[in-house]
């Protein structure tokens, strides 16, 4: 098979679909591998690097996709990237369709293979592509929140692991997923005081038994996030659907209730959010304030850490990435029940519900 890597060109992004290590181990299975000129750079891999393990570097974006049976990325399309991708084209990289109706329609027409990253899952309900980039995500969101807690960013002023004679900063995390559970820990570290909620009492359970005593677990209900945004400084946004979108469970109303210069940063942003005031930034500019609270909604924060995402995305997508070169998508599909979650849209066709629900086109797709 014909494996293209393009270079992301969505606003700082410098992760990249696959390490050396990972066209080391295609072209040595026989497959070749198209790498854009530069891809790497960002995550610390020379045009170089690629070819002494076999790739062949190639100058422009519109050659790679070309070239190319598969396309291995790490984001969405974006729209210069659309027309690009071609009829019957595999792409395998994280879309979160179920957010963006403009992209799915893009994909529908381009009649491509899209496999989601973050819809791949196992018997056990976890989602193994997705992990790793929500445990950069979770560990990321107490990094940046704890930075625009600070006055020149017009956050509170509070230090989070606080001083002695002074109390910690108070640490809201909602959900007790991957990304809650990392967020929970990274806060937990510093020092600050940390309550996570969820509807899940297992995940609750878990949460109470891993964790230090500075971590509170409660019910996740609209009564109890009312009462806990008065008093925390950070809110961390980690709710998760499994390739639908994310609810709305802070509202607009809410924000009057938090005190000036909380800062809610939404991990779901990627999904549409978890918070009603939520809308995609960038790390350009990757804050913006409502009603005198600080949102950080960054739809790529591990792509601030490249060599650290890339690595660890790579670790779990190669396997994938061999069996789909290796066997071709249907038969890769059809031997590995994961992999055929990842299947989103298929030659022009939405095949999972959670899309098709997003944009209510049920009736249409029936």
């Amino acid at each position: 098979m014909k494996v293209g890597i393009p270079k992301e060109i969505i606003n700082n992004e410098s992760r990249v679909g696959m390490t050396p290590a990972g066209v080391f181990e295609l072209v040595r299975n026989n497959h070749t591998v198209y790498v854009q000129t530069g891809a790497g750079d960002g995550s610390g891999f020379s045009n170089s690097d690629y070819q002494q393990v076999g790739a062949i570097v190639l100058d422009t974006i519109g050659h790679v996709y070309a070239m190319s049976d598969m396309i291995v990325k790490v984001k969405e399309p974006i729209k210069e990237e659309y027309a690009l991708v071609q009829r019957g084209q595999v792409v395998f990289t994280y879309f979160h369709f179920a957010s963006s109706e403009v992209l799915t329609e893009a994909m529908i027409d381009r009649k491509a293979i899209c496999i989601a990253y973050e819809t791949v899952e196992d018997e056990d309900g976890t989602l193994p592509l997705l992990t790793p980039m929500s445990e950069v995500a979770g560990r990321m969101a107490i990094q940046q929140g704890a930075k625009y807690l600070e006055k020149p960013e017009k956050g509170r002023g509070v230090l989070l692991g606080g001083v002695p004679g002074v109390a910690p900063g108070r640490v809201l995390v909602l959900g007790a997923g991957v990304v809650g559970i990392q967020a929970a820990k990274m806060a937990a570290g510093l020092g600050a005081h940390v309550t996570i909620l969820d509807v899940n009492m297992k995940r609750l359970r878990y949460v109470n038994d891993v964790m230090p005593s500075h971590v509170v677990t409660e019910f996740s209900n609209e009564f109890n996030i009312r009462k806990h945004i008065k008093d925390h400084d950070l809110i961390v946004g980690g709710i998760l659907l499994k390739g639908a979108k994310a609810p709305k469970i802070i509202t607009r109303d809410m924000l009057k209730d938090m005190r000036p210069g909380t800062v809610i940063v939404d991990v779901a942003v990627d999904q549409g959010g978890c918070v009603e005031t939520t809308r995609p930034t960038t790390h350009e500019n990757p804050v913006y304030i409502i009603d005198d609270v600080v949102h950080y909604c960054v739809t790529n924060m591990p792509g601030a850490v490249p060599y650290t995402s890339t690595m660890a995305l790579t670790n779990v997508t190669l396997p994938y990435v061999l069996k789909l070169a290796n066997l071709g998508w249907e038969k890769a599909c059809q031997e590995d029940a994961s992999l055929q979650k990842g299947l989103n849209i298929l030659k022009g066709k939405v095949i999972r519900k959670e899309i098709l629900e997003a944009f209510k086109w049920q009736a249409i797709n029936d």
